[in-house]
């Protein structure tokens, strides 16, 4: 019952909305009931495009999430665990988090076309920094009676990082991911604009150019279905990394 009622809400909202709908307060050509949107995205899935395009949408979003977590867990440790590392690099660092993701956009299309490599590098940045700063915070948070412990049980170099480190600093770790898949997938919509011919993003543009909001609201659930997904996913998969958490709890 508990995991259920989190599709409360959403489903109120639902009906609300297909009842405002089909009493007229909502005009159809600005906001379509559900239903109407529902038949949109069959119609599409029917005709055989939509499944193209949310493959490849998740194929950038994989591929940049790839990228920018490798680059955001080794320059997050570097700096996290070497004070000369952070004063030379953080600052930089949170100089360039600072900047809009529009900004990076025609810069990566001067250096890398229109293609499929400046999109998935625009996913990559955006990915990029909560990973880096929660791991590199992470680290700095991580209580120093443990780290004192572990030497008492002559734990060094690596081992400590392992036995000692690593598991204090998973919880902000997982949330790093969490957070940058979430940037991921606002950051491929601007991928997506990118001179695109597939994708999510160019669906929902696609349906603003040509007047059809039943599209674009379409592809706005699209993202929140593949969103919360791949999220979810991450969250299980973080849940038996943090299992000695809830022993501890128990205990």
């Amino acid at each position: 019952m508990k995991k259920l009622s989190g599709w409360i809400l959403p489903v109120l909202l639902l009906v609300v909305w297909e009842a405002l709908s089909r009493v007229g307060l909502f005009p159809p050509n600005l906001l379509p009931a559900p239903s109407s949107v529902a038949l949109t995205g069959y119609q599409l899935a029917r005709q055989g495009e939509l499944m193209g395009h949310i493959l490849i949408t998740l194929w950038r979003v994989f591929a940049g999430f790839g990228i920018g977590v490798v680059a955001g867990t080794a320059l997050g440790a570097l700096t996290g665990y070497s004070a000369t590392c952070r004063r030379l690099l953080d600052p930089f660092i949170q100089a360039l988090r600072n900047i809009p993701s529009m900004a990076w956009v025609p810069l990566f299309i001067l250096w890398l076309g229109i293609q499929e490599g400046s999109k998935i590098t625009l996913i990559a940045v955006g990915v990029f920094f909560p990973v880096y700063l929660n791991l590199m915070v992470g680290i700095l948070h991580v209580d120093r009676k443990l780290i004192e412990v572990g030497r008492v049980f002559r734990l060094q170099g690596f081992a400590l990082i392992r036995r000692v480190i690593l598991p204090a600093t998973m919880p902000s770790y997982i949330t790093g991911l969490r957070s940058g898949l979430g940037l991921g997938w606002m950051f491929v919509v601007a991928a997506e604009l990118m001179g695109a011919s597939k994708g999510i993003g160019y669906l929902m543009n696609d349906g603003q150019m040509t007047g059809r909001p039943g599209i674009v609201i379409a592809s706005i659930v699209l993202f929140a279905i593949c969103g919360k997904s791949t999220d979810f996913l991450i969250e299980c998969a973080g849940g038996r990394f943090l299992r000695w958490r809830e022993v501890q709890h128990a205990i």
